[in-house]
């Protein structure tokens, strides 16, 4: 095998690797939580969460509980975000600011808890089931 077709072979083996990361990262019934992108904006982070919603649920509430670690491991925030409304079937986008915390500060997310959750037949306790945690940044989102 050349040099060339070495590389081919990896390249499209690591191509597939990733597909089947998404594939498996939002399967149906679930709620894929992605940590988008992180900009700095006048001194503070303004994260971007992309939600996916697989599953056969319109969610009325969905409050989710973040722990912001910073580049030393330690605990620097924790975050309430409300990422309702969020329709069955749709992706939308829910953007926050950390304020007072530089974006460089920041070494990763944890998504911790749901602290609310309803859908249209009410209360849910079974959402952090639903809910998976990735990110395209180079701050890693973790379960």
């Amino acid at each position: 095998m050349t040099r060339y077709s070495t590389w081919v072979v990896v390249f499209a083996l690591a191509l597939a690797l990733f597909h089947m990361r998404i594939a498996v990262a939002a399967p149906d019934g679930s709620i894929q939580v992605e940590l988008n992108k992180l900009e700095s904006s006048n001194g503070d982070c303004r994260a971007y969460l992309v939600l996916e919603n697989k599953s056969s649920s319109g969610f009325e509430a969905l409050k989710i509980d973040i722990v912001i670690f910073g580049t030393d491991g330690i605990v620097e925030r924790r975050l309430a975000v409300q990422t309702a409304p969020l329709p069955s079937g749709k992706t939308s986008l829910k953007v926050f600011d950390v304020d007072g915390l530089s974006c460089e500060r920041i070494g990763r997310l944890l998504l911790n808890d749901v602290l609310d959750c309803a859908d249209g037949t009410g209360t849910r306790d079974d959402c952090l089931a639903l809910l998976s945690a990735s990110a395209r940044t180079a701050v890693p989102f973790i379960e």
